[in-house]
Formats: C-alpha cells, structure tokens, sequence
C-alpha cells in the first residue's frame, strides 16, 4: 500500500520526509522537485506519495483550517525496532515528538505529526523478558 497525502507546502514536507526521515524521491510529474505538484517517495520497502493539495491558481495565501483538522484523522505507523534511539534522533534535528510511550497493548509508540498536520507513529513491540529481532522491518530515522 502507498499512502497519497495532499499537502499544503511541497518543500516543507519534501524536506521533513528526505532530509529528516530519509526516503529518497523515485518520481515526480512535470517538473523536478521541488517545484512539482505530485512525487513518490521511498525508504526501504516503504512508499509514499506527496500530492499538492492546491494548484497554482486555486491556492490559498495559507492551509485552510477546516481541511488541516480533518488531517488527524490519519496516522502512519512505521516498524522501528529501537524507539528511543528515533526519539533521539528527531529531537537532535529539532523535531517536536512526544517522548515515547507503551501503549496498554504492548506497543512503544513515539508520535509526531508532519510539517502537513499528518500523524506519524514509529513503534515497536515491548515485552518485557523477550527480545524481538527487527526482522525485514526498518526505521527511517535509525538509517
């Protein structure tokens, strides 16, 4: 599955996905990033699409409120088998994160949201006595 987000500011979210996270650019439409209206990311086995929610004529002077909210309906939950360490990460690049938490069913869970208002999870199972390999799963703020 590839999640398309419609965001408000293509460069912003280009830099918080490439140069924070680490996905890479695989393709972009009309012209290069990043001044294009769509692109497709990657990271691992990981892809996500970034679509301009407005086109340049129909663009308001900023995000429209009503629409934004509506973006905290969506999360993103990305395996990441050292939770702490992404914190660490983030935190150092300045982004803003809840410090990480266990969720009652076992799950450490670091939330954030995107420059768009998007959620974003990095998570990992915590159980206690048990140590869980990372299997194939990976973590873009671990690369």
């Amino acid at each position: 599955m590839t999640p398309l987000l419609q965001v408000f500011d293509m460069l912003a979210s280009l830099k918080f996905y490439c140069d924070v996270l680490g996905f890479g650019i695989v393709n972009t439409v009309g012209k290069p990033a990043p001044n294009c209206d769509w692109m497709l990311l990657k990271w691992g086995a990981v892809t996500l699409m970034l679509n301009i929610a407005y086109e340049a004529p129909h663009r308001p002077p900023r995000p429209v409120p009503n629409r934004v909210v509506a973006h905290r309906d969506l999360c993103l939950y990305f395996g990441c088998p050292n939770v702490d360490d992404a914190y660490r990460n983030l935190h150092a690049v300045g982004v803003e994160a809840e410090v990480p938490k266990v969720a009652p069913y076992g799950m450490k869970q670091l939330y954030l949201a995107d420059p768009g208002g998007y959620s974003l999870c990095f998570q990992w199972p915590e159980i206690k006595g048990r140590v869980l390999l990372p299997g194939s799963y990976g973590c873009p703020v671990l690369a």
